[in-house]
């Protein structure tokens, strides 16, 4: 594991009510197009003209690239964590479909903290995480449960 930026917290720096939001990423339809030709090949994801007879009525991403997008902006910066956001489950759901031309930014806030009764310098830290688009519509909530290291968690190996 590499060294923790100065800029990253730890369990002992996290309160209930602590909100972050992450940097942006602008998703253009060759994005949704890649993921979905690897990862989740259907119509409504692969072709504009295609998808409008769908469902979604025009090209959407797949809601597994939205989970992944949410992911990598929670991992540069949405969620500071020193030890990395390391799930242990949590709920997922897609109120709306992800287009081509969104801005998705990721807006965090911590709601639980239930320290290990068995494994001391750890806790479960429940968070709310939604995926908004530059209107500022939710397209995905996320509600994980995370593994946090204090600074001193005998387990964890740090340089």
């Amino acid at each position: 594991m590499t060294a923790a930026r100065p800029d990253t917290l730890y369990l002992e720096d996290l309160k209930v009510g602590d909100r972050f939001t992450s940097p942006e990423h602008a998703l253009d339809a060759a994005q949704i197009v890649a993921f979905a030709r690897q990862f989740d090949p259907q119509p409504f994801h692969l072709d504009d003209e295609a998808a409008q007879a769908t469902f979604f009525r025009g090209l959407a991403a797949s809601g597994w690239h939205t989970a992944a997008l949410t992911m990598r902006l929670l991992a540069t910066g949405g969620l500071p964590l020193a030890d990395g956001v390391i799930g242990s489950g949590g709920e997922l759901a897609w109120p709306q479909p992800t287009r081509p031309g969104d801005v998705l930014r990721v807006e965090t806030e911590v709601l639980e903290i239930v320290p290990s009764r068995s494994k001391p310098g750890r806790a479960l830290v429940r968070v709310r995480c939604e995926t908004r688009n530059q209107r500022g519509e939710v397209l995905q909530r996320f509600s994980p449960r995370l593994v946090v290291f204090s600074r001193t968690a005998p387990e964890v190996r740090r340089p």
